[in-house]
Parts: structure tokens; C-alpha cells; sequence
């Protein structure tokens, strides 16, 4: 199980939040469709990431209202995104309110303090590494150990592809500290990133189990009990 499902869809709702936190109707004209939805939520995550490659951005969060759309970017670097006199943040609000199509659409920004123990971020880090000719487990024995020094209570990091330009593919892997996939009381976090190299892609997956729960088991509570979040409520 830990091996075959995906680590954060496991735990959602018990220690996790939803990326993605809105209700649908499939009975309201076919103008609110769940898929319509969708689709412009992978549109939105989508062109931040296109627009803002080195913003080393975690994740995206988008919350639904009836008229209102609001997009939370967690980012370790939010001066990309900001820019001179938040310029770079006007220009990136006007483009996905016409993704949003009408709705009014509220812009967060979050910072990430310890991008060293986001798996996401690691990832990225190990495949930019990867594509810029660093020995490949140079740049993993420098993840696990940036990991550990800031407080995580163990990470894996597995590579699969042709890793230093080998003829064959092959998978290595390296793990330090304890990664309880099969307890769902863990607080695993896991990232996945496809780095492109002269040789192919190579396929970087990290996995950091952290030791003291985050503010998303805190939300995914309240979203278990059908609370709303602070700030959400309608003016």
C-alpha cells in the first residue's frame, strides 16, 4: 500500500487538506459542472507555474465561493512573484481572472520558511541539480542532509531513469530516518518532479515525514467537521 498509493491523496482529510476546496452542483444548467471546474483549476496551476518557474513554488491552493475565486500560492521565493512594486503580481492576477471567467479573483501569496523539509521543493532542487550536470548522488546525500538538519524526522529520495547518462535505465534510492508509509497517522509529505536531461527524463521522488503535525491537519480538520476557515466567510 505504501508503495502503490500516492502518500498526501492517502492521508487527505486526516492530516491532509484538499488542493482544491469547492462544491459543484451537477444539476445547475450544466453552467457549474464538476469537470468545468476542473479543468480551469488545472489551467490556473498551470499557467502560475509556466509564468513563475524559479518562484520554487509548493503548491496552489484555489477556493470556490458563489461569485468569488481566491488562489493561494505557498512559495519559498514570493519576491519572483511579487516583483518591483508588485507589478509581477498585477500582471499575474489579470491573466488568471480571465481564466476565472468573470469572477471576481483574490490573489495570496505564503511563505514557505523551511524549504529545506518541503518535498516538493526538494524535488526540484535534486532535479535543477540533475539538469545542470551534478552528480546525482552528490545532489541526494545534500537533500537527506539539509532535510535532517532542519528537523525532519526522516526523508527518502528515489531517482529512476538513465542516471549519469547510462546506457540502461535504473532506479536508485536513498533513505534516512524513519518514512512510515503505511502508518496514516504519519505526517508524510511527498513531492515528484520530472527532470529533463540530455540523457531523457529522470523521474525524482522525495518522501519527508515530518515530526510535529503542520497547519494543514489543523484545516483538514475543520474541513472534516464542516467548519469554514477564517477569512473565507462572505462580506
Amino acid at each position: 500500500m505504501g508503495q502503490k498509493v500516492n502518500p498526501i491523496g492517502l492521508r487527505t482529510a486526516l492530516n491532509h487538506n484538499w488542493e482544491s476546496r469547492w462544491f459543484a452542483d451537477k444539476k445547475n444548467a450544466g453552467r457549474t459542472l464538476f469537470g468545468d471546474w476542473l479543468q480551469e483549476d488545472l489551467k490556473i496551476r498551470a499557467c502560475i507555474r509556466e509564468m513563475h518557474p524559479a518562484a520554487a513554488i509548493a503548491r496552489i491552493q484555489i477556493e470556490r465561493f458563489a461569485s468569488r475565486v481566491r488562489v493561494t500560492i505557498h512559495s519559498a521565493r514570493s519576491g519572483v512573484l511579487v516583483g518591483t512594486k508588485g507589478k509581477v503580481l498585477e500582471d499575474l492576477r489579470a491573466k488568471l481572472a480571465k481564466l476565472a471567467e468573470g469572477k471576481e479573483l483574490f490573489l495570496d501569496i505564503v511563505d514557505v520558511r523551511r524549504a529545506e523539509t518541503n518535498a516538493q521543493l526538494v524535488a526540484e532542487s535534486v532535479a535543477q541539480q540533475l539538469e545542470r550536470r551534478i552528480g546525482f548522488r552528490r545532489a541526494m546525500k545534500r537533500a537527506i542532509q539539509l532535510a535532517m538538519d532542519n528537523g525532519a524526522d526522516g526523508i527518502k529520495i528515489n531517482r529512476a531513469g538513465r542516471l549519469g547518462g547510462a546506457e540502461l535505465a535504473r532506479e536508485e534510492q536513498y533513505k534516512e530516518g524513519r518514512i512510515p508509509l503505511h502508518t496514516l497517522k504519519a505526517n508524510i509529505d511527498y513531492g515528484y518532479v520530472a527532470a529533463n536531461t540530455q540523457a531523457g527524463k529522470i523521474g525524482v521522488k522525495v518522501w519527508i515525514c515530518h515530526k510535529e503535525s503542520l497547519e494543514e491537519e489543523e484545516n483538514a480538520v475543520n474541513a472534516k467537521k464542516g467548519k469554514v476557515q477564517k477569512g473565507s466567510a462572505r462580506k
